[in-house]
């Protein structure tokens, strides 16, 4: 009698080894999707958890109403510092409720950054040039933005810059769910009759007040911005700008991302093969320029119009430019090289360090010999606060290098990152602190004394900042410089758009007198004045 073999379960399919009988179907279970991985916000930006607290949705209207209420956009003035202060209170009291548990380090830098972007807003309460008010205002930008994510290296600083608009509008559901949390009906009712209350006292006794004395009604006027469809759509935009700078601010640090991976170290690919023969040839290359630099700084201008054919002025002008270009891109190659160029072996990392020790200190050489022609050049031509702006920027460049090499020496380099955009802050302000269009336009009158020749055209383009110092030139260089300033400062200015610069204006054009200011006639009798476009 044969004994039937039983199947095999190893050799059967899959849907067959487990339970089922040799000759019964696997049973139908559809379209089973395979789970994507989880993304960076999964993993490192889920977000903070839902809650039910009404401080938020109070934070985020506070701060609204304050960017409505005090910052003028069409003029600088104190009313931006207030706004952005108030915004920030508002965000402090609401992270203080909801805000993660940050190590006190992180807080002490994320409030240093707060309290640069406060700083560089309170700028525009006492400077008018307007390149300087727009860097002003970007710089702060980013410091909140550092403030709010909280970058560090180059890679987490980008990200930051990023990730706060982002936040924005990521932001808005939790922020709506905020707005669930039960209320109290009757605490409902008496803050909506207290704020219905205090409006119509002070309009009923407001009017009657100022019409009973004709001060109190100018004063209050002043106080009070007339209303139309302008003024409307200012505090429409400001407030929904003002509501996203809080919800980013609000929803970021109640749960800040993880930038660990933000920041991970780059892999070393690169051999000697690949990078040393290029680090060298720049080497050879900067030092050759470096050691003609040297020959013109001690040949002086005979030796310039000799060998170049150019007047020492236009040598100046000419190679600026390509000089902080260079200095830029010697910037990304040495940071390139710092981060991908392997270092496992001792030649290597002393090869590195006394490559890039050496392009470092030529690149220095480089920023100085571009700053010595930038400022020779203004000194036969003119002074301008742009140019003076570009000088420090490479100032700022230069210090840069002397980092690197410090960061060198033990391979340390992490703090570079956050120290140059410090940095970058303190060149702002001190720019403020020097007034630049006020010291422009001195160095242009004090050249005026010396030789007669001025650029009236350029001086009329001049903010109230350069305005007293313009009100002390004759005519018709005074007529002209102050044609176009006057009729700036025709329109008063409410109380939140008050402005140092042109109080001080306002104040020299009054001493000068009506008879001071001119048109575009008195600019084409200065042009006897003018600056020669070449000279020889």
């Amino acid at each position: 009698m044969a004994i039937a073999e039983e199947p095999a379960v190893a050799s059967l399919p899959a849907p067959y080894r487990i339970g089922v009988p040799s000759g019964a179907p696997a049973p139908y279970r559809g379209y089973q999707p395979v789970p994507r991985p989880p993304s960076f916000l999964d993993t490192r930006w889920p977000g903070p958890a839902p809650a039910r607290d009404r401080a938020v949705p109070a934070a985020i209207l506070a701060g609204a109403l304050g960017l409505a209420f005090f910052v003028p956009l069409t003029r600088t003035g104190i009313g931006w510092f207030l706004g952005w202060l108030a915004l920030t209170v508002a965000v402090v009291l609401a992270v203080r409720r909801t805000g993660a548990e940050l190590p006190r380090a992180d807080r002490r830098i994320r409030a240093g950054w707060a309290a640069a972007s406060l700083a560089l807003l309170s700028v525009l309460a006492f400077r008018n040039a307007w390149w300087l008010v727009t860097f002003c205002v970007l710089g702060a930008l980013a410091c909140a933005t550092l403030a709010i994510v909280g970058g560090r290296l180059v890679r987490s600083i980008l990200f930051s810059l990023v990730a706060a608009p982002f936040a924005a509008f990521r932001g808005l559901p939790w922020v709506r769910g905020h707005l669930h949390a039960p209320a109290n009906p009757g605490l409902v009712r008496r803050v909506v009759g207290s704020a219905a209350a205090t409006i119509v006292a002070l309009i009923v006794f407001g009017a009657l007040l100022s019409s009973a004395d004709g001060a109190f009604s100018v004063m209050l006027g002043e106080l009070i911005p007339e209303v139309n469809v302008g003024t409307a759509f200012r505090w429409v935009f400001l407030a929904a700008v003002g509501g996203l700078c809080a919800v980013a601010a609000v929803y970021t640090l109640a749960a800040p991302p993880d930038l660990s991976t933000v920041d991970r170290p780059g892999t070393r690919r690169f051999g000697l093969v690949e990078w040393a023969p290029v680090i060298s040839a720049l080497t050879l290359l900067f030092g050759g320029f470096v050691a003609v630099q040297f020959t013109v700084l001690f040949g002086g201008q005979r030796h310039v119009l000799r060998t170049a054919g150019l007047s020492y002025a236009e040598y100046a002008r000419s190679g600026f430019w390509q000089l902080v270009v260079v200095t830029l891109l010697t910037l990304a190659v040495l940071g390139g090289v710092a981060r991908w160029a392997r270092r496992d072996r001792a030649v290597e990392r002393h090869l590195l360090r006394v490559l890039l020790g050496l392009l470092s200190a030529l690149s220095f050489v480089i920023v100085v010999s571009a700053l010595s022609r930038m400022y020779t050049y203004q000194k036969v031509y003119s002074f301008t606060g742009e140019r003076l702006f570009v000088m420090a920027f490479e100032l700022l460049l230069g210090t840069v290098f002397l980092m690197i090499l410090v960061a060198g020496l033990r391979w340390r380099g992490a703090w570079i990152p956050g120290t140059t955009v410090a940095l970058a802050v303190v060149m702002l302000l001190g720019l403020a602190v020097l007034n630049p269009e006020d010291y422009a336009a001195r160095r242009n009158i004090a050249r005026y004394e010396q030789t007669g020749k001025i650029d009236a055209w350029y001086l009329r383009a001049l903010s109230a900042d350069a305005t007293p110092a313009l009100a002390g030139l004759p005519d018709p260089v005074r007529r002209c410089t102050l044609s176009w300033i006057a009729k700036d400062l025709d329109e008063p200015d409410p109380w939140y758009a008050w402005n140092l610069g042109r109080v001080r204006a306002r104040a020299a054009l009054d001493r000068a007198g009506p008879g001071a200011v001119g048109g575009p006639r008195d600019c084409r009798a200065a042009d006897q004045f003018d600056l020669p476009k070449r000279r020889r």
